[in-house]
């Protein structure tokens, strides 16, 4: 119950008095990764990163006393980081002891996951068959999907990214998640261009179809986490940030209020969706505000 307290004072102190608190926070313990996605340059680096269980706990502190109270661990791939004997779920422990009201794992899903101990655990899925396969490597959806019909959690989600070589599988992806007794949502994504990624960007016209479409599978009651809301304002590209509602630790240990894309000069061209379900927090758009209580309190 403590987040139904805590949420309405956060959006007093936000929408009210005009305070930057942000509500979740990001928190990548590792830049190590076992593939290599077409869309990613995490796997071109020398030396990888493993923050230590110390390092962590300290990134967590820092979040909880800038008022997040929903976090989100990220690589790399995440199921990667130890430290001694500790694994995932010692971070996952101490962040609940922290304070942190729900803790979420994104992770690729090509290792075994069992036992994870997260709220919520998200897999990156960018098609379904060959076109998974064709962005982060030959086998990998296999893998995906047996590690998510194995691992006995409750809550997993799958999470697509769409860019130009997988725009078409769209329709495919968000059926397979409806169709899978273990996949609870899907939630939609659009390519960011980062550099080096510039060629996977949706054209404009594309860009919109594909919004469209997602729009019009949520209104027909496909599980789709996004709410329309948050996707038209996708859609129109027009509308006020509230990005600082998420702060984000680096692997390398930057702490930004705001997601990196802004400092990359991306946010005209951002794809993160969460962009429009903020601003849709913000303007109490009640379908929006359903997704979000969803997602981070029920369950």
């Amino acid at each position: 119950m403590k987040p139904l307290f805590y949420l309405p004072l956060w959006f007093f102190k936000t929408r009210v008095l005009g305070k930057k608190i942000p509500l979740q926070s990001v928190v990548f313990i590792s830049d190590k990764c076992n593939l290599k996605c077409r869309h990613c340059t995490l796997y071109a680096k020398q030396d990888a990163i493993v923050k230590p269980l110390a390092a962590v706990r300290e990134d967590l502190l820092h979040c909880y006393r800038q008022g997040s109270r929903f976090v989100d661990f990220e690589g790399g791939e995440p199921t990667l980081w130890r430290d001694g004997e500790h694994g995932l779920n010692s971070l996952i422990r101490l962040a609940k002891e922290i304070g942190f009201y729900s803790v979420t794992v994104t992770t690729n899903a090509t290792r075994p996951f069992p036992g994870l101990e997260a709220d919520s655990i998200w897999v990156s899925m960018d098609g379904v068959g060959p076109s998974h396969d064709a962005i982060r490597g030959a086998g990998t959806f296999a893998r995906l999907v047996e590690n998510i019909e194995t691992c006995g959690h409750s809550r997993v989600s799958v999470n697509m990214v769409v860019n130009r070589l997988n725009h078409m599988a769209l329709d495919e992806s968000i059926e397979f998640a409806k169709a899978h007794p273990n996949i609870e949502s899907i939630a939609i994504n659009l390519h960011t261009p980062f550099a080096g990624t510039e060629e996977l960007e949706l054209a404009e016209e594309t860009r919109r179809a594909v919004l469209d479409k997602v729009i019009a599978y949520k209104k027909q009651g496909y599980p789709i986490m996004n709410s329309v809301a948050g996707l038209k304002r996708m859609r129109r590209r027009d509308f006020r940030k509230y990005c600082w509602m998420a702060n984000f630790v680096m692997a390398d240990g930057r702490r930004l209020a705001e997601c990196n894309g802004k400092l990359e000069g991306l946010c005209e061209r951002c794809g993160f969706c969460m962009a429009g379900e903020m601003a849709s927090v913000m303007s109490l758009a009640p379908d929006t505000l359903f997704a979000g209580l969803k997602l981070r309190v029920t369950g």
